[in-house]
């Protein structure tokens, strides 16, 4: 029977037209600004390379993904990582290319943590002999592995976990043990229904000395355990091990619980690189720097750091493309047969969407500058050198803090600025959205971790006001020289509109100078560290920021730009820095940063600002080369065929509109034509 909506079109202007026209409006130079964002790792010939590959596959589709119950998303999503290895294998994909496979599928993968800090922690923190018998059976499969740290009791205070391996010196081994229930390993990825091998965080107990009943405690440890039989993939003996059930997103993920019940494990087992049990003495070695044991937790708040920036670039792509298509009502001040306006020439609009286009290149910047610098970090500690950690886990603590929070926030900030449309499916937001919120929670929960951030500015900065002796390190000397130049003196409030140069040196004083007001507080007037937790996060919060706004401005040095492309970075610069100096203002006024006339004027600019960028938006996103297989949206489509997807998805894809119901209360029947044995089974499941 032929369906008359087949011949219907959206009322014009059509969206690909109006797209069109952004595009020609622009004179930003899409390609040369891509260029310049993934110059570094080929990241858009890989993209290209493997999104054709996995665009043949029927597999990797998300049609009717949305409709899946949580069990089905488990297997769906070990298929898809199932066959992404054996493509791998087939097209002899780097790490690099298998990276991209996961990213482009846009589905958490049941491997993701054996992909991730599995390795890296027997990397980094297994000695020689186990880097070499553990990792090829990682590389090849054999081996699938979790890592378990957070309990169900403990998650950031890593020093509170209760699970124990205490040293047998008659057996040699050790025993794990679960004395609690608090001590459950949770939430730990990949551990519920996947990995037969897992690195276990144990609170390490030896005894004091040989033949001595007398335990001590060196703290947590990591140990490389088999949880499951390699045939039947069953739970070993001793061991009580599933999935925590349904979660805000990562439906495919199997979030994990485990106990142990004394179960032993060799002496091998521990991992040794930087600390180690002599299994004749007892003697017990402790590393170099006690911080290097959370190598592989730094490494993925790093990691995090990076992926922010495109998770608000694809928010952003759908938000911008969609607002330019939709339109809605007449200018008030034109003639009242003006055509409607599109959306995102309202400042209401504006406000909320094109201070995120700023922010994804401020952390795009950003997440370059700390993959750098973890890379930097670990080679010199390969070589004894830990001078730089302390500096690295504070920056990424404080990061993916700040990161995180204005990515998840980006995601909902976005879809309640499309309206209506962006609460349905079609929109690409609910996965992305649902996925995300897990991230200012995971690794180091956001609140927390910023404390270990202004604890460090805080030793710094202490150790500036005494001034003994050569300063340790980069942030010691910028305290020095606020100290000497600044505090205490009748400084000028910087010219933030005249140079950019001192909007930057803006956001150091206002950094430096709440880092200091911390100092007085705890080291001075001797506060309690618990009283001072609001105080801490926004020292933090201030010292991030001031990281975010150096990067990109450092970045608009880059002598290979273009003057036309420099001069739309600058705009986005100054965008995403006043923008986020107006919602902190007071702390500016505060550290005599900017005057009160520069402050008053910060609202207006930035509506200046984002008129600049609003006839370049399109392009702008267009820049980041988010593929429509990724975005999985109607309203952000590259073509602009909103409602022609959002239609198609809603009357030919929709599963629900398959089945007819039958609806009258005294009938039983659920379905029609399948009479009350319907109901029965639905009321089995539940």
């Amino acid at each position: 029977m032929p369906d008359f909506t087949d011949n219907l079109k959206p009322a014009s202007p059509s969206g690909p037209e109006l797209l069109a026209q952004e595009r020609r409006q622009s004179d930003v130079a899409v390609e040369e600004l891509s260029h310049h964002l993934f110059l570094d790792n080929d990241f858009l010939g890989r993209q290209q390379r493997i999104l054709r590959i996995l665009e043949k596959d029927a597999l990797f589709t998300k049609a009717k993904q949305l409709n899946l119950s949580r069990p089905e998303r488990y297997q769906l999503g070990l298929a898809r990582a199932k066959k992404l290895r054996r493509l791998a294998d087939q097209h002899a994909w780097d790490a690099e290319d298998q990276s991209m496979s996961q990213y482009l599928c846009d589905d958490v993968s049941p491997y993701m943590v054996h992909y991730t800090m599995f390795p890296t922690t027997v990397r980094e923190q297994g000695d020689d002999a186990q880097r070499a018998y553990w990792l090829p059976k990682i590389e090849a499969g054999e081996v699938v592995g979790c890592y378990a740290q957070t309990e169900l009791g403990h998650g950031s205070n890593v020093r509170g976990l209760e699970c124990e391996a205490r040293w047998d010196p008659k057996t040699r081994e050790f025993e794990l043990h679960s004395p609690t229930l608090t001590a459950s390993k949770w939430w730990n990825g990949t551990m519920g229904r996947t990995a037969n091998h897992c690195v276990v965080v144990a609170q390490l107990l030896v005894p004091n000395s040989a033949g001595s009943t007398e335990y001590v405690s060196h703290g947590p440890h990591p140990f490389i355990v088999q949880i499951r039989d390699f045939k039947t993939h069953k739970p070993l003996d001793g061991i009580a091990v599933g999935d925590i059930g349904p979660k805000y997103g990562y439906a495919p993920m199997d979030n994990g619980y485990m106990l142990f019940d004394h179960f032993r494990i060799p002496h091998s087992a521990m991992l040794s690189n930087y600390s180690r049990v002599d299994p004749n003495t007892c003697t017990y070695s402790s590393p170099a720097n006690p911080a290097v044991v959370y190598g592989s937790l730094t490494a993925v708040r790093a990691a995090i750091i990076m992926h922010a920036r495109l998770v608000m670039a694809r928010a952003v792509t759908i938000a911008v493309r969609y607002t330019s298509v939709r339109r809605q009502f007449s200018d008030r001040d034109s003639q009242s047969n003006a055509p409607e306006l599109s959306v995102l020439d309202y400042p209401t609009v504006q406000i909320r969407i094109l201070p995120l286009l700023a922010t994804a290149f401020a952390l795009h910047y950003t997440g370059a500058a700390m993959q750098k610098l973890y890379e930097g970090t670990r080679a010199e500690i390969d070589k004894g050198d830990f001078s730089k950690l302390a500096v690295l886990h504070a920056q990424s603590s404080g990061l993916k803090s700040l990161c995180t929070e204005l990515a998840a926030d980006s995601i909902e900030t976005c879809r309640r600025a499309m309206g209506g449309h962006g609460f349905g499916g079609g929109s690409g937001f609910i996965q992305l959205n649902n996925d995300y919120l897990s991230k200012p929670t995971v690794e180091g929960d956001n609140w927390m971790i910023t404390q270990q951030t202004a604890s460090y500015l805080i030793r710094r900065m202490a150790a500036a006001v005494t001034s003994k002796g050569t300063p340790d390190d980069e942030l010691e000397r910028e305290c020095r020289k606020w100290l000497n130049e600044e505090h205490d003196r009748n400084v000028s409030p910087l010219l933030i509109f005249d140079s950019d140069e001192q909007l930057v040196q803006a956001f150091h004083r206002r950094s430096r100078e709440s880092t200091y007001r911390a100092y007085v507080e705890r080291e001075v007037k001797k506060r309690s560290w618990n009283s001072l937790l609001i105080q801490l996060r926004k020292v933090s919060h201030a010292e991030s920021q001031s990281i975010l706004v150096t990067n990109f401005y450092n970045a608009l040095q880059d002598s290979s730009l273009s003057t036309a492309l420099r001069r739309h970075l600058q705009v986005l610069f100054r965008l995403f820095a006043f923008y986020t100096m107006d919602r902190e203002a007071r702390d500016f006024v505060k550290a005599n940063a900017v005057s009160n006339e520069d402050l008053d004027q910060l609202p207006s600019t930035i509506q200046d600002l984002m008129a600049q960028t609003r006839p370049h938006a399109v392009n702008l996103v267009d820049s980041w080369k988010i593929p429509d297989f990724l975005l999985d949206s109607a309203l952000g489509r590259s073509d602009g065929k909103v409602y022609e997807d959002l239609f198609n998805r809603a009357h030919r894809l929709n599963p629900l509109n398959d089945i007819t119901f039958n609806p009258y209360y005294k009938s039983d029947e659920i379905i029609m034509g399948q009479g009350s044995d319907e109901l029965r089974k639905i009321a089995a499941k539940l």
